[in-house]
């Protein structure tokens, strides 16, 4: 039997299963064999080079940014639109074949936008290239994913698990649970809230589904089993994901304003180019980019050209982005902005940084 065919029939057995006290012991192995074989889909073991295929793409400018949906729903119009990469959109589907990188240009950054082929439902299969398109939204700082507002929730909703299903987390943050696999000494299990999920001998079942019988866990949050097999793979990747809702032009105001304030949500038009900028907003504020100015003695700041850095960035990754050198002289830095008390505040290495701080560095003599 083929992996395939072991996936389909696990899958088919969890919808057969009540849940139920009875069952729940039953139902965290189904689980965790099925995150096992589709590990082994996604990553197949076998020939040199077969791992993580994808459509190679190099990585440039401050962040990059995936954009996946469903085949004709304007991913390619909403690329030639926001970047001056022109991507071939027709109203036929799977106009586009391979992936077309495009630069957005935007408060100083420069965000790689990626306009990915369309994927089909069994993506995570393989099918209709869904895996290399799947490797590449791997290596995204945002997911944006397009979906046609005249085909209601059901595009987001197949999409979600399709990703879901190869390892892609949209907009969770990872499980408060510390695991790691030791040679000796069986499964030391701890809790320090209560669990209502899960107990230790689920814990000790799904470990040994995975052939783990030494090892820590300590759960710092209420989790599910679900998150436990998230942790144990190792290979789960969290990240934000704008929900883009195209064709509002076709659809009445009512429901442009109900779609509007779902949350993670963004409608626009790309043909009649409606509430582009907003989504441009958005992008920003979910990638949490930092524009840091520097400042010279005696002289006004720079505004012409900011460094751009993630949010959390601190002083020593402004000296770092300038010249690698410079932390070795550093001595302490003036700052003025929303991260500091006072301007201008005297800081140490250490201190994060805020969006549109002014920076000078002042080196050991």
């Amino acid at each position: 039997m083929g992996i395939l065919e072991r996936i389909g029939e696990i899958e088919r057995e969890i919808a057969r299963t009540q849940k139920n006290k009875a069952t729940e012991y039953h139902l965290g192995v189904l689980k965790a064999k099925l995150a096992k074989y589709r590990t082994q889909l996604l990553e197949p073991q076998g020939k040199k080079g077969e791992k993580g295929e994808g459509f190679d793409v190099m990585k440039s400018g401050d962040a990059r940014v995936a954009l996946i949906g469903f085949p004709s729903v304007g991913k390619s119009t909403l690329l030639s639109t926001l970047t001056n990469t022109q991507s071939v959109a027709a109203s036929y589907e799977f106009t586009t074949l391979t992936c077309i990188p495009g630069v957005i240009e935007y408060k100083g950054a420069n965000i790689q936008l990626l306009d990915l082929p369309g994927i089909i439902e069994g993506a995570s299969q393989g099918k209709g290239r869904g895996r290399q398109v799947i490797a590449v939204a791997r290596t995204a700082d945002l997911v944006i994913m397009m979906v046609d507002v005249t085909k209601g929730e059901v595009q987001k909703e197949l999409l979600t698990a399709e990703l879901e299903a190869v390892g892609i987390r949209l907009n969770k943050k990872k499980p408060g649970i510390y695991f790691k696999q030791k040679k000796a000494g069986g499964i030391k299990f701890n809790a320090t809230c209560t669990l209502t999920k899960v107990d230790e001998k689920m814990v000790q079942m799904i470990l040994h589904e995975y052939k783990i019988f030494n090892a820590e866990v300590i759960f710092r949050e209420d989790c599910t089993s679900d998150e436990l097999i998230d942790v144990i793979s190792g290979n789960r990747v969290y990240m934000p994901c704008l929900y883009v809702y195209n064709k509002i032009d076709q659809v009445s105001i009512e429901e442009v304003d109900r779609v509007a304030h779902i949350e993670n949500s963004v409608v626009v038009s790309c043909n009649m180019k409606l509430n582009l900028d907003f989504l441009l907003d958005q992008t920003w504020e979910e990638l949490s980019l930092l524009r840091i100015y520097t400042k010279k003695p005696g002289r006004a700041p720079d505004f012409s050209d900011p460094i751009i850095l993630r949010g959390g960035a601190s002083v020593e990754h402004v000296c770092h982005s300038i010249h690698r050198s410079i932390v070795a002289v550093f001595k302490y830095a003036l700052v003025w902005g929303k991260s500091t008390k006072f301007n201008p505040q005297r800081v140490g290495i250490h201190h994060i940084m805020c969006d549109e701080d002014v920076i000078q560095i002042v080196s050991k003599k």
